[in-house]
């Protein structure tokens, strides 16, 4: 059960940091360098921001140091992340889910892809260092 909650806690920091950053790369940042540059200047803010998340996560919710709580923790995180980000597509911005789907055939999408698949890697990436400071939110 602390995979599943942890999971869930770091989909919910990254996302709400996500959120406000998106925010702000898409109505001040995209206008001015143009989407990809806007995403590209957003995304080591948000790996960052997932990598403290992931570690606090980790320590606050004690996810045991092994391959297969940390990629479930991760795994979990990602489901969720991809899934809210499609319910608010559709919600926000009238697009049906096929329809965001399709959106990732854009460059600039498929960087944003690349980004959150670390996010959903990094509880593994944690897991080298285990009982390090690595592993303990730093």
């Amino acid at each position: 059960m602390p995979v599943v909650i942890a999971g869930s806690v770091y989909f919910a920091l990254v996302f709400l940091a996500g959120f406000v950053l998106g925010t702000l790369r898409t109505l001040v940042l995209a206008p001015l360098l143009g989407e990809m540059a806007a995403v590209v200047v957003e995304i080591p803010a948000m790996l960052a921001i997932a990598w403290l998340a992931c570690g606090f996560a980790i320590r606050q919710l004690a996810v045991p140091a092994g391959f297969a709580p940390r990629l479930a923790m991760g795994g979990i995180a990602f489901l969720l992340l991809m899934a809210a980000e499609m319910v608010l597509a559709w919600i926000l911005f009238a697009r049906p889910p096929a329809e965001h789907l399709a959106s990732y055939a854009r460059p600039e999408a498929l960087v944003g892809l690349a980004a959150q698949i670390a996010f959903g890697l990094f509880p593994l990436a944690r897991l080298r260092g285990a009982g390090s400071a690595r592993d303990t939110g730093s």
